[in-house]
């Protein structure tokens, strides 16, 4: 045991001399904090989230539920989110769209009520039916984010319009069919119901503001960006910790200290350990520095901890798997740096991976980066040790099923033979 410690700290140790490698596991992750920094507004005096979205709406339709969607703008809960504007043309606001001064325009054509909720007479007249009107929602191209919050507001907003309407009709239907209702008051029981079609328990974005048995948890955007560029070159640090396996190999290193009194496992064992020593370091030494220079709060110490250790453990893995399907240290270094940016798009660490696609999310899962930024989420919003259970077994699983593929690599490959 103490072999395999010294030859995992003999690993560090020269890691520690190289200044080219050095630079790249901590200078150009915490260069790339900063920048992420100052993009976020965080170091820029900025604010961190959205917020007074200025938006044109433009209410052709001027009945019931085009004025709902209207006042949903003009809500009291939206009234921090979004800046709306009031106007009666629409080849108006879409000049505003493309002069640049909205994030988009929503118009809301005439008869949009009408096309949901039928007059008098016609709901049960398939010859008289109107056809769908459809709301427009102009977007700038400029601003995607803020127009992304718009036409998701007006996308559920149409939604729920649509599930309240079919959810009258079901009614109505079974009302008819079990006799509860007359079919000469069938009109107006429809009516009466068709009218509340507008009305939600829950407007499109609901700001919770109730602050009872926790208090209120402000999330730092570096806490999550800091992380994300940790894991992001710790696969640089595995994979490095690999190639000096392959380059003592080739130096004659390796062998000689496999026909030394040292066992073949304790040898291994502490190359496996001076990876995983780096790993630790690297990142521990990137949420000190964050800690220290930008008061970056994690949450749970503990929680802290175990994550980054597990973290480190299931890149580890990775890298030495990369380490076995190599034949050099040139292969290494080249397929770990390509891995470090898949991994690092992938797992989320430039875009939240709740922009990705459903698909795109579940793929995203083969990554430590995703797993490790989901666990640094969760205390970062002040969850603790127990909130990390999932992330932690995923990461642990990982890199005990990458390390057990990687030592039968290595035994056909006949990289450990005296």
């Amino acid at each position: 045991m103490r072999k395999l410690f010294l030859i995992g700290i003999k690993d560090l140790t020269l890691m520690f001399r190289d200044r080219a490698a050095l630079t790249f596991m901590l200078l150009a992750p915490f260069l790339l904090t900063i920048a992420m920094g100052f993009v976020t507004g965080r170091f820029s005096g900025g604010s961190t989230g959205l917020s007074n979205i200025p938006v044109v709406i433009v209410n052709l339709d001027k009945q019931d539920l085009g004025n709902a969607l209207e006042d949903v703008f003009n809500s009291a809960e939206l009234a921090d989110l979004m800046e709306p504007t009031a106007s009666d043309s629409p080849e108006t606001a879409r000049q505003l769209i493309d002069d640049d001064q909205a994030s988009a325009a929503i118009i809301i054509p005439s008869g949009f009520t009408e096309s949901i909720i039928p007059s008098d007479g016609t709901m049960f007249d398939q010859t008289t039916s109107p056809e769908a009107v459809q709301i427009e929602v102009y977007t700038n191209p400029s601003r995607p984010t803020s127009a992304g919050v718009v036409k998701a507001i007006v996308d559920e907003f149409v939604s729920r319009v649509e599930e309240g309407r079919m959810s009258g009709m079901t009614s109505i239907v079974g009302l008819m069919r079990s006799g509860l209702v007359n079919p000469q008051n069938i009109e107006s029981e429809a009516q009466a119901l068709f009218q509340n079609v507008d009305q939600s328990e829950s407007t499109a974005i609901t700001l919770k503001t109730d602050q009872s048995g926790a208090e209120a948890v402000d999330f730092d955007l570096l806490a999550y960006f800091a992380p994300g560029m940790a894991l992001m070159f710790l696969m640089y640090t595995v994979s490095y910790g690999g190639r000096s396996i392959l380059a003592e190999r080739a130096g004659g290193t390796l062998p000689r200290l496999i026909i030394s009194p040292t066992q073949t496992v304790q040898v291994l064992g502490g190359k496996v350990l001076g990876i995983f020593f780096m790993g630790v370091a690297q990142v521990g030494i990137l949420i000190f520095a964050s800690t220290v220079f930008f008061q970056v709060q994690w949450g749970d110490a503990l929680g802290v901890t175990v994550l980054i250790l597990a973290a480190v453990f299931g890149a580890s893995g990775w890298g030495m798997l990369i380490t076995a399907l190599a034949r050099t240290p040139a292969q290494v270094g080249s397929t770990g740096s390509a891995i470090m940016l898949i991994f690092g798009i992938l797992g989320g660490s430039f875009i939240s991976l709740e922009n990705f696609p459903p698909l795109m999310q579940t793929i995203s899962k083969i990554t430590p980066n995703a797993w490790g930024l989901d666990g640094f989420t969760t205390l970062a919003l002040g969850g603790t040790l127990n909130n990390l259970t999932e992330p932690i077994s995923a990461l642990l699983i990982m890199g005990a099923l990458l390390f057990g593929i990687a030592i039968v690599v290595f035994n056909r490959n006949g990289l450990v033979q005296k």
